[in-house]
């Protein structure tokens, strides 16, 4: 008997194998390895960065010559080794991912200063460094790990400590760090194990500073608000172009929400890591967004970052804060040797020049501009000419797409190329006292709280004068943006006395947040709660009249209103489409009506 279940086991046990390996995809040849332009050979001094085979604590990653990258337990483990040894670091979980990872953050300081308050009662200026947003793009991890090694147990960069501190997340992104695959980024050179640009609910963490509906973003932000740092730096892996940087960064202009940092940004950080990557055999250069797409032909755009990514939204919350991409066609070694002196020149940088920093900062966080830009576009000035390290290029016409096609021969040029500065505001709002949300809207509330922006919630009702929008012309996107369904309208303001009841929420702009709250109330801004689809409900009718009513009743208004009378023959003879729909012209009556909902598509956001 036990022969025959074991036979019979034996025999299922094949035909699930068999049906199994049946269902996997049978590729055509050619289709699993990329094709990549020609590796420029590369050999800088940051090489000696590297431990030696026989160090007892060498990273997974330099012990697998740069291949393969630990998977998040592999990184956990690590540094959890690290940190029993290094008495100045520290691990805290700052929250989970929706598959309930702990993401964590370490803390670095010679003092052993771990919370937020013993790191602002040193004065020593603070910087987070984060990687694994996009989790395939992980460089930042593997040298933060180096870096952190460096600083404490094995001693060769200890003094990066005395005069700076340090908050690292190794991967923010940690569910889709474990759909790590060497199929995950096509156009990537390594690691052999790469992760998902994602999270598991299939959101993009770098879309959401501002919305903040990801369970990660929330803990981040929350973070930021509560450890306050001094410098944020973001750390990615670039799409698109081939061209001779390796490290690449970039920040919004002081033409934007924070002046004084962006000065500092150009004054002190640029110069200091540009000379340090230099130095270290690395070739920096500016954020690269080509004009024509691949073909740096067109020039190059200077991006003015919008708050939904972090160098956005670190401009309006006047946090200093870097976008760092390297590039994605350099090997995974170079590429975090790269990150590796960028952070460690950051560090020397805050060390001689961070008192000018927080200055700077407590300057922008001071500033209480009479109007704030909502979004900003192309300049009107014609782009001037600048440096650029590239790559020759030819173009073929392909077979297979039936266009002209980009080749990239691997011989570095030196040309010159337009820059198109995104700079020009394409639309502004001035600062009111204050905003007032009806607590109804309590998932804005919570997302204003979740920010840190400062609000007050009255416990009676308040009778107030205050200007609201009235929409128009609505538009929901069809397709969902990161989950959301986007709305554009027209926005047309209107004076009304208003009572909020208790539990509403009055929002002050006289605080250093304010402009945080702004692109988030007001429904011009491309990244308001508005513009996210969290009022989609005001654009709903819910009282409708028949003809039957609505005939009669404009007719007597019509018979004793005059004026009235003249308005609608105008609004006949000027609009043709108006004058043969029935419906539109009862409904046009109707609105003239008490009965009418006089609150239809009025934003219940007020500006005070």
């Amino acid at each position: 008997m036990q022969n025959r279940l074991r036979a019979f086991l034996i025999t299922v046990a094949l035909v699930v194998s068999s049906v199994t390996a049946d269902a996997q995809p049978s590729w055509p040849k050619g289709a699993t390895e990329p094709i990549l332009p020609p590796e420029i050979p590369w050999k800088g001094a940051s090489i000696a960065l590297i431990a030696p085979d026989d160090d007892p604590w060498i990273t997974p990653a330099e012990a697998a010559g740069f291949r393969h990258a630990p998977s998040y337990d592999e990184t956990v483990a690590w540094l959890r080794r690290l940190v029993a040894a290094a008495p100045e670091l520290h691990m805290l979980s700052i929250g989970k991912s929706p598959e309930q990872r702990d993401i964590w953050m370490v803390v670095a300081s010679k003092e052993r200063a771990f919370t937020p308050d013993a790191l602002r009662s040193r004065g020593k200026p603070l910087l987070l460094a984060q990687a694994g947003i996009h989790s395939g793009e992980i460089d930042g991890k593997d040298a933060g790990l180096m870096l952190l090694r460096d600083m404490t147990v094995r001693g060769t960069k200890r003094q990066l400590l005395e005069r700076a501190n340090v908050l690292f997340v190794p991967i923010f992104n940690v569910d889709g760090h474990e759909r790590a695959s060497r199929f995950n980024r096509i156009n990537q050179r390594g690691p052999d194990n790469m992760g998902w640009r994602n999270n598991s609910r299939n959101l993009n963490l770098n879309r959401d500073y501002m919305k903040a509906v990801t369970l990660e973003m929330q803990a981040m932000i929350r973070t930021l608000d509560r450890w306050d740092p001094d410098l944020y730096l973001d750390i990615h892996v670039t799409d698109g172009a081939d061209y001779q940087y390796d490290v690449t960064y970039g920040y919004n202009t002081p033409s934007s929400y924070s002046p004084a940092i962006a000065g500092w940004l150009d004054s002190r950080f640029s110069p200091a890591i540009n000379a340090a990557l230099t130095a270290a055999g690395h070739i920096p250069g500016p954020l690269v967004f080509a004009v024509n797409n691949r073909d740096m032909s067109g020039g190059n755009t200077h991006w003015m970052a919008t708050p939904r990514f972090s160098n956005g939204y670190g401009d309006v919350r006047h946090l200093p804060t870097v976008l760092i991409e390297n590039h994605s066609l350099k090997p995974y070694r170079q590429r975090v040797l790269g990150t590796y002196v960028l952070l460690e020149s950051t560090l020397r940088t805050l060390a001689g020049s961070g008192s000018e920093l927080k200055a700077a900062i407590r300057k922008d966080r001071e500033r209480r501009a009479p109007s704030v830009p909502l979004a900003f576009a192309v300049a009107d000035e014609p782009p001037r000419l600048v440096p650029f390290a590239g790559i020759e290029s030819r173009t073929v016409l392909s077979s297979v797409s039936g266009t002209a096609r980009v080749v990239w021969t691997g011989k570095p040029v030196s040309i010159e190329v337009p820059l198109v500065m995104s700079t020009k505001i394409a639309a502004s709002a001035n600062r009111p006292k204050a905003y007032w949300i009806h607590p109804a809207w309590h998932e804005v509330i919570e997302r204003l709280e979740v920010h840190g922006i400062v609000t007050e919630r009255i416990t009676s009702p308040r009778t107030i004068d205050v200007e609201m929008y009235r929409i128009s012309e609505a538009v929901v996107a069809a397709v969902p943006v990161e989950g959301q369904s986007r709305v554009k309208a027209t926005s047309t303001p209107e004076r009304r006395r208003e009572t909020f009841p208790a539990g509403s929420v009055r929002v002050s702009m006289d605080q250093p947040l304010a402009e945080v709250a702004m692109l988030l109330l007001e429904p011009d801004s491309p990244d308001s709660f508005f513009q996210w689809g969290f009022f989609k409900e005001i654009l709903t009718r819910i009282e409708y009249v028949e003809g039957y009513v609505m005939e009669p009743m404009a007719e007597v208004m019509l018979r004793e209103n005059p004026e009235l009378a003249r308005e609608f023959e105008l609004k006949l003879l000027s609009d043709a489409a108006f004058r043969g729909d029935p419906a539109a012209r009862l409904q046009w009556f109707y609105e003239k009506t008490p009965f009418f909902d006089e609150r239809w598509r009025l934003y219940p956001v007020a500006r005070e």
